[in-house]
This record gives structure tokens, sequence and C-alpha cells, in this order.
């Protein structure tokens, strides 16, 4: 079910995008609102955001605030994982802070990576694996207690030759329906 999710997330960011003729984060359409901390909005006719980002803005979700502190990309294998043929793997630095009234459940594929603003499907779930592959990657599942705050990575796996990136989350509430969507973007340095 969360994978469905994240593929509904890129769909419609993606046809949000291109309905306000939004070319990126300079350029302001109608429905955009400047934000703090290096963050614009734009609000949906239902009355939901999708708040977009840069590495550093800390993103408010309603149970968690998320932070993407940096990125970097290798064609070598990580752990004894390797990527795929034509790929590379990205590890994403990630903060994440409980600011609900009570744990919160998290999965690392809560997140997914995007590549392109242009093509709806070129995304990526974090790699999945019984053991970590880095000492500080997040586990597949994990809860965060109240106002608990946890640094820790998520790797995926992209097409080789991407550098610029962007990390996206969007509220799914147990009654099926959709709040806010979440998008960060920033750069990979290779190591």
């Amino acid at each position: 079910m969360k994978k469905f999710i994240a593929a509904v997330l890129a769909g419609i960011m993606m046809m949000s995008l291109a309905a306000c003729g939004k070319t990126g984060i300079a350029g302001a359409g109608s429905n955009w609102v400047e934000e703090d901390d290096n963050i614009e909005a734009y609000k949906y006719d239902d009355g939901t955001y999708l708040y977009e980002g840069r590495e550093g803005s800390t993103m408010k979700t309603a149970w968690f605030d998320f932070t993407v502190n940096g990125a970097y990309y290798t064609e070598d294998s990580i752990g004894g994982y390797t990527p795929s043929n034509g790929n590379i793997l990205v590890v994403v630095d990630l903060t994440l802070k409980n600011t609900f009234t009570e744990s919160v459940p998290m999965w690392q594929d809560d997140f997914v990576l995007l590549w392109t603003e242009e093509v709806e499907d070129e995304y990526s779930y974090p790699v999945e694996v019984s053991e970590p592959l880095l000492d500080d990657q997040f586990p597949n599942e994990f809860d965060m207690k109240v106002n608990e705050t946890v640094d820790g990575l998520l790797i995926f796996e992209a097409p080789a030759g991407e550098e610029d990136f962007s990390i996206a989350f969007i509220e799914y509430y147990e009654d099926n329906t959709e709040g806010d969507a979440f998008r960060v973007y920033f750069s990979a340095d290779e190591k």
C-alpha cells in the first residue's frame, strides 16, 4: 500500500506542477505562497498543500519534521549491495523529529527519491535489506517516540549520470484520505 501511495504522490506532484505552469521553485504561480526556511507552498483547491524546499529546509508534516542534511552517490557497492547495471547508489542523510502526541510508526519507504520533473514514473524506494548496509542506515521499520529526534541514512538506486534529486513524502491517513505533500530538492556529490 505504501508503494501505491508513493506512486500516487509522484503523479500528483507532476500533474500539479504542469497544471500551474511552474518551471521551477523560483518561478511563482498564482497559488504559490512564500514560506520560511527556504520553503514555498502551493495550495490545492481541496485545501491541502504541496510544500517544496531545499537541502537544509525543515519540512513540517502532521506527525514529524524532516530535514535533508546532504547526500552523495557512488557507482560502487555499499555493504555488499551492488547497484543494478547502469545505476548508482544515492545515500541521503535525514533528520526526523516526532512532533506528534504519541509514537509514530515509520517505514523507510515512506520516502521516495525522484530525479526528474518531466516523467512521473522516474522514482525509487529505499533499498530494503535484512541487515543495514551502513551503520547509520534507517531500518525498514521503526517507531519514533514522542519528541524523539533521529538521524539516519536512506539508500536508493537511481540512473547513472544523475546528480540532482528530490525526496518526496505525502501524508496519508488511516481513513484513506491524503493530506499535504512535501518535496525537498538537493544535489548529490560523488564519493
